[in-house]
């Protein structure tokens, strides 16, 4: 057998092991690419990380616009996914067409979005302003672009959840369903009670599946706004790409790659905490 996993193994470790142990021992470098030889710093990127105050106001543009973004997905998946579990007609097709924006590159999706939000020219704007109604500044305008942002995420992989949460509607026993209908429990009661419940696992899974994946959110905040207006909308991510190849401080930016590993570390382990609380139980 062991043979048969070696070619998989030495991927895993040229893609996974190295850049990860690469960029730990790179963050303990003071590293300018093209710069020279390294020299050991210690804790030195990350205590300038920790005290630098472009990191933090990145550090929560990333944080709402992940939880807007990912808690948006969640309910509109399940909304479609629950759409499609009671429909009895043309599921597929639904289905096919519902999960198109997931099958999109994101730098192809970020450049249809932008070219429909873009200011007075865009297809929002040309058509709001024909029906004489003044539209926001979509990207010029810090609220605004983030809004602009959680939309796009939404838009490119609800989806993804929406596909997952619909094969785990079709995996439920259904004798508990009817069980509920015929002890007079209304649809929101079997919902919060029946479905909700036996799907936490499946929740609980794709929502840790969706934050880890959101909080490498570049390629939509790259092409739609560059982290624009200023820093308005640049996430951790975007700055840790500024920092590698912009100023070239590899060094700092191998830190911040890893300062985000631990923060995404710890954001799951808490979410498994809250929603394992209470067992298989109601939200």
């Amino acid at each position: 057998m062991w043979p048969f996993m070696l070619p998989s193994l030495a991927v895993m470790v040229f893609v996974l092991a190295y850049p990860f142990v690469s960029a730990f021992y790179y963050s303990f470098q003071s590293y300018y690419l093209g710069g020279g030889a390294s020299h050991f710093v210690g804790l030195a990127n990350y205590l300038a990380l920790l005290s630098d105050e472009r990191f933090w106001g990145d550090l929560l543009n990333t944080v709402i616009i992940v939880g807007f973004s990912v808690a948006l997905e969640l309910i509109i998946g399940m909304a479609l996914a629950l759409a499609l579990y009671a429909a009895t007609h043309a599921v597929r097709t639904i289905t096919l067409l519902n999960f198109l924006p997931n099958v999109v590159t994101p730098v192809v999706g970020a450049i249809f979005l932008k070219w429909m939000f873009i200011g007075r020219f865009g297809l929002i704007d040309s058509t709001l302003i024909s029906l004489n109604i003044f539209p926001p500044n979509w990207l010029g305008d810090p609220i605004w672009a983030k809004i602009t942002l959680i939309i796009a995420d939404t838009w490119k992989f609800a989806p993804f959840l929406m596909l997952v949460l619909y094969a785990g509607l079709q995996s439920l026993d259904t004798q508990l369903l009817e069980a509920a209908q015929i002890d007079g429990a209304n649809a929101f009661q079997r919902l919060r009670y029946v479905i909700l419940p036996m799907l936490k696992p499946l929740i609980l899974f794709v929502v840790a599946i969706r934050v880890m994946d959101a909080f490498r959110f570049f390629d939509l905040v790259f092409v739609l706004t560059n982290g624009g207006p200023g820093t308005a909308t640049e996430t951790i991510t975007l700055y840790t790409y500024q920092l590698g190849f912009r100023m070239l401080e590899m060094g700092k930016a191998s830190a911040l790659g890893i300062i985000t590993l631990l923060i995404v570390a710890m954001m799951i382990a808490g979410l498994i905490v809250f929603l394992s609380r209470r067992g298989r139980e109601a939200f």
